[in-house]
């Protein structure tokens, strides 16, 4: 009892002190003077501008990353790192260039992920609800897409002999609400014709074809596809291989992974197809030509969930890395897109745990990219569709817990109702809780008192102005970060569109090639990088990435090492000298 008594004084001592979350420097106005003098220098280095061309593109697309997202992840990862959090740097704090990104659609103030995928893949503003066409095209008219289809940036590096991959969290024939990974190869007048048994009847009647179709169609363009979505692409009278009460879906018997696999034999290609994470694990970069990997059915699990799924899936991250050392064998360059697609999903359903913990998992998939290329030859672009009504306020002090409640002095701020309320909320969705609008058995329901609930769990879902079934995208502008060759050419408030633009131009992609004519690009390209993408060492290939690692671990043991002789000398010397102890003669050596 007594020492139960002492741990809650202990507590409760702890609590009431209030001690500061920051440091005693950041009360001093040198510190800050400091801070800003070592940004600037970082900036006067910018001042030379990376005029090298791109050999290889990354567009990292995080799916409804709103500058709040942004922020609030920043600090959540911050915290998961024992750290305040508002302090904290992510990998795409540190890219070098920015501005912002202008989302709507041609028909629509706030734009859905369909139309943005067109602009920021395409290069063309497009009509809500429509992937890889142009404004001409009608929603749902079949034969409206006759005519108005745009290319990619993916089509255009094909087409320059370089390697492509696609890496996404949600499917990669995916339409709803992301619809990032399909505007990369497809042209559809309707984003929810995934599979052949969800085209409408007049789709049917004018030969439009459903996503995975134009996956399977144009997959000798893509080196690497990773994702989920594996049930369109196998006929419905087969069932899952992880989950066997699930059939598929196709119902034109067509199994497209098959075929896939067998187009790739005959082009004399090593090809692989993996659903698991072990087997994905095994996938030897240095002999594989092709990978396609579909971890789910549908869409792959969020990543705090993702260690319950039985047959195990790659993080976002390894998924990055695999492609990397995959498309990176190809000296003519590759590029790449990786999106952190469920961050919106999460978002919808008015989740903050989980739309923060993708933006995390997002960021680090950024950071070992960033670590596995270089900024000489190697332009990596971070970006989102759209936003979200995600709001963050409260006047919280500085190292509140970001999923909690708005606090002060370890005390929450209350609304004009007398109820607690979190740092962040969202301006609509299925969290609504007002008063005397929604009423459960009959009676007026209002806001819940959060005074006793955990807002920091996994299922906890925020509360929200207006009541929606689905939160809504947000209309105000994203950010762009870049980082590499011409990334000063994102500079201020762009169109959305401006980006493949600048992709294709400081790639030599496309039609605009003014710059190639300036400059030799073969010159730019490093001869040792080409050449020595893998180095055999006892027998396993070793790129410069695991090169890079060893020599790491390598100085972690030897300062390891000198720390233990240090010790070890330290307690001969020690006990040498200890009362008792023989004095050495004079003469004696160590």
């Amino acid at each position: 009892m007594r020492i139960l008594v002492a741990l809650l004084t202990i507590a409760l001592t702890s609590v009431s002190c209030n001690e500061p979350t920051w440091s005693a420097e950041e009360e001093t106005p040198e510190y800050w003077y400091n801070v800003a003098k070592e940004e600037l220098q970082v900036a006067l280095k910018q001042q030379t501008h990376n005029m090298n061309a791109a050999k290889n593109v990354i567009l990292f697309l995080g799916d409804g990353m709103s500058v709040a997202t942004i922020t609030a992840g920043r600090i959540l990862k911050g915290q998961l790192r024992n750290n305040s959090g508002e302090e904290y740097k992510l990998a795409m704090d540190g890219f070098h260039h920015a501005g912002l990104s202008r989302t709507y659609a041609v028909n629509k103030q706030v734009a859905d992920s369909a139309s943005t995928g067109t602009a920021y893949l395409c290069g063309v503003k497009s009509t809500y609800g429509t992937l890889g066409v142009s404004a001409k095209a009608r929603r749902g008219d079949c034969l409206s897409e006759k005519g108005n289809a745009v290319d990619s940036v993916l089509i255009d590096a094909d087409k320059e002999g370089r390697s492509t991959g696609i890496v996404t969290t949600t499917r990669i024939n995916h339409a709803t609400p992301a619809a990032t990974p399909a505007a990369t190869y497809s042209h559809s007048a309707e984003r929810t014709w995934y599979g052949d048994d969800d085209l409408s009847a007049d789709a049917v009647k004018n030969g439009c074809k459903d996503l995975a179709q134009q996956f399977y169609d144009s997959s000798a363009k893509i080196t690497v596809a990773l994702g989920g979505g594996r049930k369109y692409f196998m006929p419905n009278n087969t069932r899952d291989p992880e989950y066997r009460q699930q059939k598929n879906s196709r119902n034109d018997g067509q199994d497209l992974i098959k075929m896939w696999l067998n187009d790739q034999v005959d082009l004399g290609l090593e090809a692989q197809y993996v659903w698991n994470k072990e087997d994905f694990d095994n996938v030897d970069v240095t002999t594989t030509d092709k990978l396609l990997g579909l971890f789910e059915p549908s869409d792959m699990k969020y990543e705090s969930n993702r260690d319950s799924d039985g047959a195990g899936e790659p993080s976002i991250t390894e998924m990055t890395e695999k492609a990397i050392r995959i498309l990176q064998k190809n000296s003519k360059g590759y590029f790449l897109l990786v999106e952190g697609g469920r961050i919106d999903h999460a978002h919808h359903a008015t989740n903050a745990f989980r739309a923060l913990h993708e933006m995390v998992a997002f960021d680090d998939a950024i950071e070992r990219a960033v670590a596995m290329t270089s900024d000489h030859d190697t332009l990596i672009i971070v970006t989102a569709d759209h936003s979200h009504t995600l709001s963050m306020g409260g006047y919280s002090d500085r190292g509140n817990p970001i999923l909690g409640l708005a606090s002060a002095n370890g005390v929450p701020y209350e609304g004009l109702d007398k109820k607690p309320f979190t740092t962040l909320t969202y301006a609509n969705g299925i969290g609504y809780q007002g008063p005397g609008t929604i009423h459960i058995n009959n009676e007026p329901h209002s806001r819940r008192n959060l005074s006793d609930v955990n807002t920091e769990r996994e299922n906890y879902l925020q509360q929200s102005a207006i009541p929606l079934p689905s939160e809504t995208h947000g209309g105000d502008d994203v950010a762009i970060l870049a980082r590499g060759p011409m990334s000063h050419l994102f500079h201020g408030v762009h169109q959305q569109n401006y980006i493949p633009y600048v992709m294709r131009y400081v790639a030599c992609m496309g039609s605009d090639r003014r710059y190639c004519d300036e400059i030799n690009v073969d010159k730019q390209n490093d001869p040792v990088q080409e050449t020595t993408q893998y180095l055999k060492f006892l027998g396993i290939s070793l790129t410069e990435y695991d090169i890079q690692a060893a020599l790491y671990a390598e100085l972690a043991l030897l300062v390891l090492f000198f720390i233990v002789i240090h010790c070890l000398l330290w307690f001969v010397l020690g006990k040498s000298n200890a009362p008792g102890a023989k004095p050495r003669e004079k003469g004696t050596k160590c």
